[in-house]
């Protein structure tokens, strides 16, 4: 009999993903749950064929180049895959995979939940209402904003961003995108949906402005003093893509001077710091990367990861390979 391919599993998966490539593979799982150290990573690259690795593994060029790796493929669990140096794992001859499908629908749930409570202050009045502060109903209490007939921004117009654009039309949101490439005329008339050429003229029609960009040195920043200076005083900021992509100093500035209104983050620059001043702000809602946290979408996350894995092994190109 043939031996499985050793495959090392760097944090603890849903059930049935698990059971899957222990299934297929000899797999090692983390049973802690504890994010491997370097020296760890470093010992993993000479003892596996393979790693399923998430976001909280950093595979840089140093790693890929360990004296004596057998690991030949990284099966990453996650759409993102800034963490691993993709052209180091080239010129290493690593095969890189990652699992975009599997985060949209719920990525889009989470997007929209981020517009809701910023836009009608519930992240406020819960944390008043938990600390007995609620003195009652009132006319002109916590009151916010509706968004029929307001514009959604977003940056960046893939998978997530039109997923994100079907449900903002169901309350009354018009929608606007920049992106890289223009989308189709066929997906532009389904989603109703209006290109727009330039950032800043994006950011400055924006009520609600949405980040849907890939992480890197390309989009660091994106979101900087220059472009929330655009922005109305009355608009919203929404990140659901990557923290490095928002400059949170800058915006907890423009926060904390209501230059904008609010703003709604799943992902932060420094994971899982936060910055305290954002911490400090009453007019932001943080949550704790929870954009594909749903039993559905991160048990196919680890599904996709292994049927990526599979095909390498059996000598098919992977669905989804990025290196």
């Amino acid at each position: 009999m043939t031996a499985k391919p050793r495959l090392l599993v760097t944090r603890r998966l849903p059930g049935p993903a698990e059971a899957q490539l222990c299934e297929h593979f000899d797999a090692t799982l983390n049973a802690s749950d504890v994010p491997l150290d370097r020296k760890a990573l470093t010992q993993a690259m000479t003892r596996y064929d393979a790693l399923c690795t998430t976001l909280t593994e950093r595979i840089d060029a140093e790693l890929l180049a360990t004296p004596g790796r057998t690991v030949r493929i990284i099966g990453n669990f996650g759409a993102g895959t800034e963490h691993i140096d993709l052209a180091a794992a080239r010129a290493q001859d690593v095969v890189v995979t990652n699992t975009p499908d599997a985060v949209t629908e719920a990525t889009a749930d989470l997007a929209l939940l981020l517009i809701l409570m910023a836009a009608r202050r519930a992240g406020e009045g819960e944390r008043e209402l938990r600390a007995q502060r609620w003195s009652g109903w009132h006319p002109t209490h916590l009151m916010g904003q509706s968004l029929s007939g307001k514009v959604l921004a977003l940056v960046g117009f893939g998978r997530i961003a039109q997923a994100t654009a079907v449900r903002a039309r169901a309350f009354g949101l018009r929608i606007r995108y920049h992106s890289r490439s223009r989308a189709s005329r066929e997906c532009e008339m389904a989603l109703a949906a209006e290109y727009v050429p330039s950032l800043e003229t994006l950011a400055a029609q924006a009520d609600v402005l949405s980040i849907h960009v890939p992480g890197g040195a390309a989009t660091r920043h994106l979101v900087d003093a220059r472009l929330l200076a655009c922005m109305k005083p009355t608009a919203i900021l929404v990140n659901t893509a990557r923290g490095t992509c928002v400059d949170e100093a800058a915006l907890a500035d423009a926060l904390a001077t209501h230059r904008i209104a609010a703003a709604g983050l799943d992902v932060y620059e420094r994971e899982p710091e936060v910055d305290p001043a954002l911490l400090a702000l009453e007019n932001v809602v943080l949550l704790p990367h929870l954009g594909s946290a749903t039993r559905e979408a991160r048990t196919a996350m680890g599904l996709q990861a292994a049927l990526n894995l599979d095909a390498w092994f059996a000598g098919r190109e992977p669905p989804n390979r990025v290196a």
